[in-house]
C-alpha cells in the first residue's frame, strides 16, 4: 500500500504521522513557530535592553500587528489565488532574511532599535500572509475524516513552541544576541524546505480574478454564515475579556510573591494545559454535541480567569492558569475544525484571514482592556470582572446563534 493512502477507520495519531503531506506540514508549522516564539523573547530583552523603555516593548507588539491589519484580506486572496505553499514558502524565506539580518547586526553591534522595530514590521507582514496560507494547507494533507485529530496535532506543535520556543531563545541569547536570530533563521529556512517537499491531495483548483468583491468575500462569507460568524466572534470576545495573562507580571511581583521564576511558571501553565489538553483530544476526539462543548470550554475558561483573580496561592493560581489553557484549546480545535469543514476549499485562505484577523486583534486589544481596565480599577477587579464577562458572553452566545449551540458531530 502506498505509504500517504490511510485506511481511515484504523487511523490513530501515529498514523496521521505515517501520511507523508501531514508530517511535511507538521514540520513547517513547527520549525517556523519555534522560530517566531524564540523571537519574541530576543527582540524583547533586546530592545529593552537598548531603550529602558516599558512603551518601546508595546510598540513592539503593535509593530507586529499594524502590517496584519492593513494586509489580512490580500494575503487571504493570495491564499486563494497562488499555490499556497509557495505562499508559505516567500513569507518563510521573507522572515529568514530578517533573522539572518537582526544576526548580522546583533554579531556586528551596529544593530539599533529602528532597524530593530523595521525587521519586527517585515516579519509580522510575512505573517500575515504566511498564516492564512498554512491553516488552508491543513485540509489538504489531513486524510478524510481525520480534521479533528489534525487540528489536535497542528494545534500541539504551536502550544510546543509556546512552551520551549522563549525558554530557547532565552537561554541562547545569554550566548550572544545574535544567536537567537541565527537559529532563528536556520528554522525558517528549513519550514521553507519542509514546505517546499509537500505535495497537497487536493490543490485548489479554482481561481477567482482580482477584484473589490473578491477581496472581501471571506467577510461576506463569515457574516452570512451563522456557525463560522459564532465561532469566531465568541472566541475574540472571550479572548478581549479573559486577557489576564497580560497582568501576570503585576500577580508574579505584587500579588504572589514569587519573583521572576514564578513569572515563568505561570506564563508557562496555560501552555503546559493547552498541550496535555491537545494529547487527550488526539487520543480521544470529541465525538457528539461539540457545539454546546465548546460553550462549556469557554464557560469553564471564564471560571478559571476568576479564580486566577482571586487566589493568593502560587499553587492554586498555576491550576487556574493550566485550566484555563486547557479549556482555551478545546474551543481552539472546535473553530478550527468548524470553520475548515464548513468552508468551500477556495474560500478558505479569505476566511482564514478573517479567522487571523480576529485573533490578533483579540490578543493586542485584550491585553490593552486588561492594563487600562486594572489602571482603572485594579488588578484584581480587572482579572475578576475579565472572567465574568466572558462567562456572560459565552451564555449571551449560545442564544444567539442556536446553530452553533446544536452543532452535533465534526464531520
Amino acid at each position: 500500500m502506498n505509504s500517504d493512502t490511510i485506511p481511515v477507520p484504523s487511523a490513530s495519531a501515529r498514523a496521521l504521522f505515517r501520511h507523508r503531506p501531514f508530517r511535511l506540514f507538521f514540520a513547517g508549522r513547527g520549525f517556523s513557530s519555534f522560530s517566531y516564539q524564540m523571537g519574541v523573547v530576543a527582540v524583547g530583552w533586546q530592545v529593552y535592553s537598548l531603550t529602558h523603555s516599558a512603551l518601546a516593548l508595546g510598540l513592539i507588539g503593535l509593530a507586529q500587528f499594524l502590517p496584519v491589519a492593513g494586509l489580512t484580506f490580500f494575503a487571504g486572496h493570495a491564499a486563494d489565488r497562488y499555490d499556497r505553499r509557495r505562499v508559505v514558502q516567500i513569507c518563510q524565506g521573507g522572515e529568514a532574511l530578517m533573522a539572518l539580518l537582526l544576526a548580522w547586526g546583533s554579531f556586528g553591534a551596529w544593530l539599533n532599535v529602528t532597524e530593530i522595530f523595521a525587521a519586527v514590521t517585515v516579519i509580522g507582514g510575512c505573517r500575515a500572509f504566511e498564516s492564512p496560507a498554512m491553516s488552508a494547507l491543513l485540509p489538504a494533507v489531513v486524510p478524510a475524516g481525520l480534521l479533528q485529530k489534525g487540528a489536535a496535532l497542528s494545534a500541539a506543535v504551536l502550544q510546543g513552541a509556546t512552551i520551549i520556543g522563549p525558554a530557547l531563545g532565552g537561554l541562547i541569547y545569554a550566548i550572544s544576541p545574535g544567536v537567537p536570530y541565527a537559529v532563528m533563521a536556520v528554522f525558517w529556512s528549513l519550514a521553507l524546505l519542509a514546505n517546499g517537499a509537500l505535495r497537497v491531495d487536493r490543490p485548489v483548483a479554482q481561481k477567482e480574478p482580482p477584484s473589490f468583491k473578491a477581496l472581501f468575500a471571506g467577510v461576506s462569507f463569515v457574516r452570512h454564515n451563522p456557525a463560522i460568524l459564532g465561532t469566531i466572534s465568541l472566541d475574540l470576545f472571550a479572548v478581549l475579556l479573559g486577557g489576564a495573562t497580560a497582568l501576570l507580571p503585576v500577580y508574579a511581583r505584587d500579588i504572589l510573591h514569587t519573583g521572576p521564576w514564578g513569572l515563568g511558571l505561570l506564563r508557562g501553565a496555560p501552555a503546559m494545559g493547552a498541550l496535555l489538553m491537545t494529547v487527550w483530544i488526539t487520543r480521544f476526539p470529541m465525538e457528539r454535541r461539540v457545539g454546546l462543548r465548546m460553550f462549556q470550554a469557554v464557560i469553564l475558561f471564564g471560571l478559571a480567569t476568576v479564580l486566577f483573580g482571586l487566589s493568593r496561592s502560587v499553587p492554586l493560581s498555576l491550576a487556574a492558569l493550566f485550566v484555563m489553557g486547557a479549556a482555551d484549546v478545546v474551543s481552539v480545535v472546535i473553530r478550527i475544525s468548524l470553520v475548515q469543514l464548513q468552508t468551500p476549499d477556495e474560500m478558505r485562505g479569505r476566511v482564514g484571514a478573517v479567522n487571523f484577523l480576529f485573533i490578533n486583534a483579540s490578543n493586542q486589544l485584550g491585553e490593552f482592556e486588561s492594563g487600562l481596565t486594572a489602571a482603572l480599577v485594579g488588578v484584581v477587579p480587572a482579572v475578576v470582572l475579565g472572567g465574568i464577562g466572558t462567562i456572560l458572553v459565552a451564555l449571551l452566545w449560545m442564544k444567539l446563534f442556536p446553530t452553533l449551540r446544536n452543532i452535533e458531530r465534526l464531520e
